[in-house]
């Protein structure tokens, strides 16, 4: 089980409790970063793909695999890259980032390079009072950003669909490591129509963002099931982009984040051990159906 650990942002002072999240090792053991205590928490002031990633190394069967770098966003609009420290497997940070590169790149046919990291609206979202379906907040730090009053709630944009009918059979990629949850979710929005698929510039709070014209994507690839907190913020998000979104989960969602998700308009996915991505809701139903 993860362990909670004191965090402090150097920007604000302000202190933060944080666990990492947990991932499914291949041989169905859960894999968590070990957070080094030591050491402080550094800024993200660029997000690039070979950064996001860490080699951990799973303690019931020794495999080595990438997973999602540990960060955080600070209320105060900084995005904090938590340190870890694993014995036997290190950070090697220089390794997985070209790989990781290749698994999206090569796989896709596009650019897996994000732009420059502006600070989360998720992170911001942290001092609101209450979320979109009910949630309540902490109500310490500043309050979120509102969007421009001309955009659209995500819901009401219509997604793009380019692909042409009827679509080929959708060619999944087995997933075993997070990188494999993220390049299946990207292939997969690429066969739906979507075209010039990238890391979003936002980062989620958990999980990795995608993005592409009029649409914004989370992949989830840990043991817990998506949070009604997830889903409202990846819905802030795409409303302050004026774009649609839709959620790839590796272990499900919570009940009352799929009834959030069905009331905002989020077509809800999940992704198996075959890389397939499985329908949850009406709306991703109706999404996988158009241009069929």
């Amino acid at each position: 089980m993860s362990e909670n650990v004191p965090v402090r942002c150097p920007a604000c002072q302000r202190e933060h409790v944080y666990a990492a999240p947990s991932y499914p090792c291949v041989c169905g053991a859960p894999v968590t970063p070990v957070l080094d205590r030591s050491a402080l928490p550094e800024p993200v002031t660029h997000h690039t793909w070979d950064e996001g990633w860490v080699t951990i190394r799973c303690g019931a069967c020794g495999r080595a695999d990438h997973w999602p770098r540990p960060e955080l966003g600070c209320p105060c609009g900084v995005l904090l890259r938590i340190p870890v420290t694993e014995p036997g497997a290190g950070d090697d940070a220089g390794a997985s980032g070209p790989d990781a590169a290749h698994s999206l790149g090569a796989e896709t046919g596009e650019s897996p390079e994000g732009g420059p990291h502006e600070g989360s609206h998720a992170s911001s979202y942290e001092g609101s009072h209450e979320g979109p379906c009910g949630s309540s907040r902490d109500h310490s730090g500043p309050p979120p950003r509102k969007p421009r009053a001309s955009r659209l709630p995500a819901a009401a944009i219509p997604l793009p669909r380019t692909a042409p009918a009827p679509r080929p059979a959708f060619q999944p990629v087995v997933i075993r490591t997070a990188r494999d949850a993220v390049t299946a979710a990207a292939l997969y929005l690429r066969w739906l129509g979507y075209r010039d698929i990238r890391r979003a510039d936002q980062r989620p709070p958990s999980g990795i963002g995608l993005a592409a014209r009029g649409i914004l994507a989370q992949v989830d690839p840990t043991v817990r099931p998506a949070s009604l907190r997830d889903v409202e913020c990846l819905w802030l998000t795409a409303m302050t982009e004026s774009a649609g979104c839709v959620y790839f989960s590796l272990a499900g969602y919570e009940e009352d984040a799929r009834v959030c998700a069905d009331s905002l308009g989020i077509p809800l996915f999940v992704l198996d051990l075959t890389g397939t991505p499985q329908p949850v809701n009406s709306l991703a139903d109706d999404l996988i159906a158009t241009g069929d």
